[in-house]
């Protein structure tokens, strides 16, 4: 075949996989030499570094998937490896595109405002070498502005941009790019670049507890969680909201980095939903609010910052050392409320949250405690190893009753009655609160409210082994509703 560029560069950002890649795929059919890149960019990592996440799981996930990216490339192509550089990646792309002579660099989309401010001054120093720069739909199977409505805005409502989604979707859509077709283009790894990934302590982190957690990394890691995910699929309608059943994925953190292809996921949902699969339903469904949530960002960007109604911007939320003390209670685990204690210990031992509780978590923050929900997604950030921008804020931002199809704000979670229905025998909360392992089923869920013998006949005393309630539900709803039946124009979103 005839292809018009003598040499090209792809850039892997959150799409580590050989196959099925879009970026990829378009460079090797065009260009007779292609080199793959990836950067870690220390614009993103010194933060980390500063903040004093200097063991963080996603780092480990993607040095460890990396590897595994190096041997895909070198299985499809002689000689083919993947350049790893570490450093601003605004520097690193331009200079090593010039350094290898490439007409044009290869990427896929990424929309988180950092990125596009990134992509943009790469895009600038490419131009001014006269090197191109393409960019391709990867991570989405419905991005941007490929779904609007009938009268031309963005979608703000889910359920009819989910009917849209299904009615647009046809085959084309999900089909898998071929790339070892055009495996030939690979080009060996040149001379005096070093192939592969560094330690992390190279670049100034620490090991974790990824691999004792025994969550499987790179493309392979996600064929194992979808082959056995696959097996259970059809129950996932009636199991996922059971933090202490296995009903979820656990595919998020390779749908984040792109070690699974998106299209591969929604292939098989739909396939088995049209065979008249209910969980596949479900959690295509869950695809598809992965795709609203990434649209809203793109045509709503502010929500990066403050609320996708900018009315809810004036609420007044708690301040000061009391807020602090209470934030910091809930970001340990020691709010006196079992289920939300046991959540933020998951994610604190693990870097996981099951999907329920996140809501479970996030609403006691904002709607028990009164505090800023953009504290609490920031923290998530930080901590959740499956973190995206888009779904991280718009699932705050729904708990929070401040962005699309969110919540109504009066409509407050009771934890205490969010345990008893999806946690109800306490298996979860007994897994990360072992203190309260001996409660009765009856009291795991409200042990404020156990009588001193049962207490102590579990060997639990409040105030030591476990705290008292930092706040009051029924106070803080009441509170909660005075808060933001106090901004204006409220009343009638």
């Amino acid at each position: 075949m005839t292809r018009s560029l003598d040499a090209a560069l792809v850039w892997f950002r959150r799409d580590l996989r050989a196959d099925d890649q879009a970026a990829l795929y378009h460079a090797l059919k065009v260009a007779r030499r292609v080199w793959c890149l990836f950067v870690l960019d220390r614009e993103i990592l010194d933060p980390l570094l500063a903040r004093g996440l200097g063991a963080d799981r996603r780092v480990e996930f993607i040095v460890d998937s990396l590897a595994e990216l190096d041997a895909q490339l070198a299985a499809l192509a002689p000689g083919a490896r993947l350049i790893v550089q570490h450093g601003p990646a605004t520097q690193v792309v331009p200079r090593l595109a010039r350094a290898l002579h490439v007409q044009a660099v290869y990427a896929n989309h990424d929309d988180d405002p950092a990125a596009l401010t990134r992509d943009a001054r790469v895009r600038g120093a490419l131009a001014d070498a006269g090197i191109a720069f393409h960019t391709s739909k990867d991570h989405v199977v419905f991005e941007r502005s490929e779904l609007l409505t009938t009268g031309g805005p963005p979608y703000s409502v889910f359920t009819p941009y989910k009917k849209a989604w299904l009615a647009r979707l046809e085959p084309f859509y999900l089909q898998a790019y071929p790339v070892a077709r055009y495996a030939d283009a690979l080009a060996p790894l040149p001379e005096g670049l070093a192939g592969g990934p560094p330690t992390l302590t190279a670049i100034g982190f620490q090991p974790t507890n990824l691999h004792a957690l025994r969550l499987p990394t790179g493309s392979s890691g996600a064929q194992t969680l979808l082959a056995d995910f696959l097996q259970r699929i059809d129950d996932y309608a009636a199991t996922r909201d059971f933090p202490a059943v296995k009903g979820p994925s656990y595919l998020s953190v390779h749908v984040r980095f792109g070690t699974v292809s998106i299209r591969r996921l929604a292939r098989e949902a739909h396939a088995r939903m049209q065979a008249g699969s209910p969980g596949a339903a479900a959690w295509l469904g869950e695809l598809i609010w992965r795709d609203f949530f990434h649209q809203v960002l793109h045509h709503h960007p502010h929500v990066a910052a403050g609320a996708f109604r900018p009315a809810f911007d004036a609420i007044r939320w708690e301040h000061g050392k009391h807020a602090d003390d209470a934030f910091a209670a809930w970001c340990a685990g020691r709010t006196g409320y079992p289920l939300v204690d046991a959540a933020m210990a998951q994610i604190n031992q693990t870097g996981y949250m099951h999907n329920r509780l996140r809501m479970v978590a996030a609403s006691f923050l904002v709607k028990d405690l009164g505090i800023d929900w953009r504290r609490g997604e920031a923290w998530f950030a930080d901590h959740l190893i499956d973190h995206d921008l888009a779904a991280n804020n718009g699932g705050w931002q729904w708990a929070a009753s401040t962005g699309c199809d969110a919540q109504p704000w009066f409509r407050i979670f009771n934890p205490q009655t969010q345990s008893r229905r999806f946690d109800p025998q306490g298996r979860f909360i007994r897994r990360y609160l072992p203190q309260l392992a001996a409660l009765p089923d009856a009291l795991i869920h409200a042990p404020w409210l156990a009588s001193e013998a049962d207490l102590a006949a579990a060997g639990v005393t409040l105030g030591t082994d476990y705290p008292r309630p930092i706040v009051d539900h029924d106070s803080a709803r009441a509170k909660t509703l005075a808060r933001y039946g106090a901004v204006k124009d409220l009343s009638s979103s």
